[in-house]
Protein backbone atom coordinates (compact mmCIF):
# COMPACT_ATOMS: atom_id res chain seq x y z
CA UNK A 1 0.00 0.00 0.00
CA UNK A 2 3.04 1.91 0.39
CA UNK A 3 4.38 2.33 -3.42
CA UNK A 4 0.34 2.92 -3.88
CA UNK A 5 0.39 6.07 -1.80
CA UNK A 6 3.46 7.15 -2.92
CA UNK A 7 2.47 7.10 -6.66
CA UNK A 8 -0.99 9.11 -5.86
CA UNK A 9 1.45 11.64 -3.77
CA UNK A 10 2.41 12.70 -7.26
CA UNK A 11 -0.70 12.65 -8.80
CA UNK A 12 0.15 14.36 -11.66
CA UNK A 13 3.97 14.61 -11.85
CA UNK A 14 5.15 13.20 -15.60
CA UNK A 15 9.19 13.83 -14.58
CA UNK A 16 11.55 11.76 -12.84
CA UNK A 17 11.74 8.24 -13.00
CA UNK A 18 10.22 5.27 -11.38
CA UNK A 19 11.17 1.92 -10.01
CA UNK A 20 9.55 -1.71 -11.79
CA UNK A 21 8.21 -2.07 -8.02
CA UNK A 22 7.04 1.43 -7.55
CA UNK A 23 5.21 0.71 -11.07
CA UNK A 24 4.01 -2.72 -10.35
CA UNK A 25 3.02 -2.49 -6.60
CA UNK A 26 0.49 0.28 -7.88
CA UNK A 27 -0.45 -1.46 -10.73
CA UNK A 28 -1.70 -4.43 -8.12
CA UNK A 29 -3.05 -2.05 -5.64
CA UNK A 30 -5.00 -0.43 -7.69
CA UNK A 31 -6.16 -3.57 -9.75
CA UNK A 32 -7.00 -5.19 -6.40
CA UNK A 33 -9.33 -1.43 -5.31
CA UNK A 34 -10.96 -1.56 -9.10
CA UNK A 35 -11.86 -5.74 -8.02
CA UNK A 36 -13.30 -4.87 -4.70
CA UNK A 37 -15.15 -1.69 -6.11
CA UNK A 38 -16.65 -3.53 -8.60
CA UNK A 39 -18.05 -6.41 -6.69
CA UNK A 40 -19.25 -3.58 -4.20
CA UNK A 41 -20.84 -1.99 -6.95
CA UNK A 42 -22.52 -5.07 -7.88
CA UNK A 43 -23.92 -5.51 -4.45
CA UNK A 44 -25.37 -2.39 -3.82
CA UNK A 45 -26.77 -2.79 -7.35
CA UNK A 46 -24.76 0.47 -8.68
CA UNK A 47 -23.16 -1.86 -11.31
CA UNK A 48 -19.73 -0.62 -12.57
CA UNK A 49 -20.54 3.03 -11.78
CA UNK A 50 -18.58 2.88 -8.71
CA UNK A 51 -15.26 1.36 -10.24
CA UNK A 52 -15.29 3.54 -13.47
CA UNK A 53 -15.52 6.34 -10.97
CA UNK A 54 -12.35 4.91 -8.93
CA UNK A 55 -10.91 4.70 -12.64
CA UNK A 56 -11.39 8.08 -13.62
CA UNK A 57 -10.04 9.27 -10.35
CA UNK A 58 -6.70 7.18 -10.98
CA UNK A 59 -6.49 7.77 -14.51
CA UNK A 60 -3.75 10.67 -14.48
CA UNK A 61 -1.77 9.30 -11.56
CA UNK A 62 -1.46 5.61 -13.74
CA UNK A 63 -0.82 7.80 -17.25
CA UNK A 64 2.50 9.58 -15.16
CA UNK A 65 4.03 6.56 -13.13
CA UNK A 66 3.54 4.47 -16.75
CA UNK A 67 5.56 8.20 -18.16
CA UNK A 68 8.41 7.42 -15.06
CA UNK A 69 8.57 3.96 -15.56
CA UNK A 70 8.98 4.36 -18.89
CA UNK A 71 11.86 7.17 -18.23
CA UNK A 72 13.48 4.88 -15.89
CA UNK A 73 13.93 2.57 -18.89
CA UNK A 74 15.71 5.60 -21.48
CA UNK A 75 11.99 6.28 -23.45
CA UNK A 76 10.03 9.11 -23.36
CA UNK A 77 6.76 9.27 -22.15
CA UNK A 78 5.08 9.58 -25.41
CA UNK A 79 5.93 5.95 -25.38
CA UNK A 80 2.28 5.30 -23.86
CA UNK A 81 0.67 5.80 -27.20
CA UNK A 82 1.77 2.51 -28.36
CA UNK A 83 -0.78 0.90 -26.16
CA UNK A 84 -3.59 2.53 -28.73
CA UNK A 85 -1.80 -0.42 -31.52
CA UNK A 86 -4.09 -3.22 -30.41
CA UNK A 87 -2.40 -6.63 -29.04
CA UNK A 88 1.02 -5.48 -30.20
CA UNK A 89 0.89 -2.51 -28.78
CA UNK A 90 -0.19 -3.76 -25.51
CA UNK A 91 2.66 -6.24 -25.51
CA UNK A 92 5.85 -3.46 -26.71
CA UNK A 93 4.51 -1.43 -23.76
CA UNK A 94 4.36 -4.35 -21.33
CA UNK A 95 8.17 -5.54 -22.60
CA UNK A 96 8.97 -2.31 -21.74
CA UNK A 97 7.56 -2.28 -18.31
CA UNK A 98 8.92 -5.27 -17.30
CA UNK A 99 12.13 -4.09 -18.59
CA UNK A 100 15.32 -3.65 -15.98
CA UNK A 101 15.99 0.49 -15.76
CA UNK A 102 19.13 2.26 -16.84
CA UNK A 103 21.40 2.40 -14.34
CA UNK A 104 22.86 5.70 -13.20
CA UNK A 105 21.06 8.87 -14.10
CA UNK A 106 20.04 9.73 -17.65
CA UNK A 107 18.18 12.84 -19.15
CA UNK A 108 15.01 11.90 -16.85
CA UNK A 109 16.89 12.30 -14.02
CA UNK A 110 18.84 9.82 -11.02
CA UNK A 111 18.28 6.42 -10.97
CA UNK A 112 15.84 5.86 -8.09
CA UNK A 113 17.44 2.48 -7.18
CA UNK A 114 20.83 4.71 -6.17
CA UNK A 115 18.76 6.32 -3.55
Amino acid sequence: MEWYLAVMRKYAVFTGRARRKEYWMFVLCNLGIALLLGLLGQLIGLKEQIANLYSLVVLLPSLAVGARRLHDTDRTGWWLLINLIPIVGTLVFLYFMVCEGQAGPNRFGEDPKAS
